[in-house]
């Protein structure tokens, strides 16, 4: 499967997604879709970066634009996830690692001596075609969204 590329429409895919349904890219075209792809469930920075999003969702809202996490935890974690932190928008499953391969985002990873294949922070915006208007690898999770929330305005 080809990879992602800046200005180019993003192949169309499908993953489970938490309200028991399935998320398919192409059913949300007519809108801008920012994906920010995280490492794992009620993890600090995982939680952290969800409750920016969800605190900020009505400005996104307000761009038509459809915020969705995506990490390899099962539908049943992130239903937890969701309830838990009241996030108003879906998370998707990619336990067989589809979308983490279109995006890139799963690379060798180093903690405490251990060596593991495992997700990057990353972001990424589509526009209201399809097409990638702009990503972010390696996201420091702070002040991101106000980036995200800066381009999903300039578009």
């Amino acid at each position: 499967m080809n990879k992602v590329q800046l200005g180019k429409s993003v192949p169309d895919f499908e993953l489970p997604s938490t309200g028991d349904s399935v998320f398919r890219l192409s059913q949300h075209l007519g809108k801008n879709i920012v994906i920010y792809f995280y490492p794992k469930d009620n993890t600090p920075g995982c939680t952290l970066e969800g409750q920016n999003f969800r605190d900020h969702i009505a400005e996104f809202n307000d761009h038509n634009t459809l915020i969705i996490g995506i990490s390899r935890d099962s539908v049943r974690v992130h239903e937890n996830f969701k309830t838990k932190h009241e996030f108003p928008f879906d998370l998707l499953s990619d336990a067989e690692e589809q979308a983490c391969t279109l995006f890139d985002v799963l690379h060798l990873k180093k903690n405490y001596g251990r060596e593991y294949m495992g997700i990057v922070r990353s972001t990424f915006l589509i526009d209201q075609q399809g097409v990638l208007r702009q990503e972010w690898r390696k996201v420091k999770v702070k002040e991101h969204f106000t980036e995200v929330l800066a381009a999903v305005k300039s578009l």
